[in-house]
């Protein structure tokens, strides 16, 4: 058993003895089930035979695993199975019976057409969850179009909202790892459900419903109000998002209140904005908005970004130089809240990872063992399924599993 350590106290993961089935290429469903995972679930990784997940091969790799596998794959058993063939499919419909969730991220239709979809498996398991990602749901037009984190970052409107002369994308997996977070809470729900009534049910969820529930609160403030009577007006992410410049560099300020913009102004000598009657009440200060930004940006050229921050720092107003990657990993403020840790992966070698957040009794959870090899655990996960050795030897030698 996978324990976290709480204080004096040794306890059980919240979600320790529940069981995934995961069926996955790339991102969501890999780093769905790798976050329940770290909370306690057996993660068991079905791998097609010949290459397994793609995402082994893309990017930094060492021992024909990349960093982003790693990275989104830790703590879950590998098995390689052909779900193509029938005795492959008839193995997974042997192992249902004992799983609490399955979730895959196939085009609508495609675990259906292989014997593997929801209702044929829950009627094996009436309480099984099962989870199926797509990328923009199981009917409409684009229904069974193909989707990656680019495609749903366009038609989801985060080139709209991150771009100002031009769409433009955020450089991330913004939309592949929204949609997994949603995936994690809302199997979470699903198992409460299921803990109150004793139903398992199918959940289904789509990347672009998942990315525009996120973007929408404040991405389409303009968007929102529909009665005539309505000016769009200048949104937070035009005021919080962008960089001011400093006599060496630049800063990122955050004064999201009246009170911190009053106390950023008195530090840096600009208290006479205040009583500017072109910004002294916020209506005015949205109406003239460019103007004080530019009359403000004159100021904060005549000081250095250390000077800055501390003035800052000082009227307690939220402020920050922007980092590159090894400066974000070498923050105190990281290693205080215990979040970077380096692990020996038996074939990757040395390796960084980030723990899981949530801390559960004041603890960080202990992270998942490392990232499987491709099929490292059939046998084993079989032979755990009550299949005696003969059956897996039959299985490997008909080439249905490896």
């Amino acid at each position: 058993m996978r324990n976290g350590i709480y204080g004096s106290r040794l306890i059980m993961k919240p979600l320790e003895g529940i069981t995934i089935l995961e069926f996955s290429t790339m991102i969501t469903a890999s780093f769905a089930a790798m976050q329940l995972g770290e909370q306690g679930a057996r993660v068991i990784k079905v791998e097609p035979l010949a290459m397994g997940d793609p995402l082994r091969y893309i990017g930094a790799n060492k021992g024909g695993i990349s960093s982003l596998f790693a990275n989104c794959n830790r703590g879950k058993e590998s098995i390689r199975v052909d779900i193509k063939s029938e005795a492959g499919r008839d193995l997974i419909k042997r192992m249902v019976p004992e799983v609490d969730i399955v979730i895959h991220n196939f085009r609508p239709g495609v675990m259906d057409k292989l014997g593997l979809g929801s209702d044929e498996l829950r009627a094996l398991n009436p309480r099984l969850i099962y989870t199926a990602i797509s990328g923009f749901g199981k009917e409409g037009p684009l229904s069974g179009a193909p989707a990656y984190d680019p495609i749903i970052q366009a038609s989801a409107g985060f080139t709209a909202v991150q771009g100002v002369a031009a769409p433009t994308f955020v450089r991330n997996l913004m939309c592949d790892k929204i949609t997994a977070y949603t995936a994690c809470q809302a199997v979470t729900c699903a198992l409460y459900h299921r803990e109150r009534t004793g139903e398992g049910q199918h959940v289904d969820l789509s990347m672009i419903d998942a990315g525009l529930f996120f973007l929408f609160p404040d991405g389409f403030q303009n968007h929102t109000l529909l009665d005539d009577d309505i000016a769009p007006q200048p949104m937070l992410i035009d005021i919080l998002y962008e960089l001011t410049m400093t006599k060496d560099g630049a800063v990122t300020i955050s004064a999201g209140t009246s009170e911190q913009q009053m106390r950023s102004l008195i530090a840096m000598g600009m208290e006479h904005l205040l009583a500017d009657e072109r910004f002294d009440s916020m209506e005015k200060l949205m109406e003239n908005f460019e103007l004080f930004k530019s009359l403000v940006q004159e100021e904060y050229l005549k000081y250095t970004t250390e000077e800055v921050i501390a003035r800052m720092k000082e009227a307690d107003v939220p402020c920050a130089r922007c980092l590159d990657r090894d400066e974000v990993l070498g923050q105190e403020q990281l290693a205080a809240n215990d979040t970077v840790d380096v692990i020996d992966h038996p074939i990757m070698g040395s390796m960084r990872i980030i723990k899981a957040p949530p801390k559960f009794g004041g603890e960080r959870l202990s992270p998942g063992t490392p990232s499987p090899d491709h099929g490292q655990h059939t046998r084993q996960v079989l032979e755990s399924f009550q299949m005696d050795t003969a059956a897996v030897d039959a299985l490997v030698a008909d080439g249905t599993v490896a």
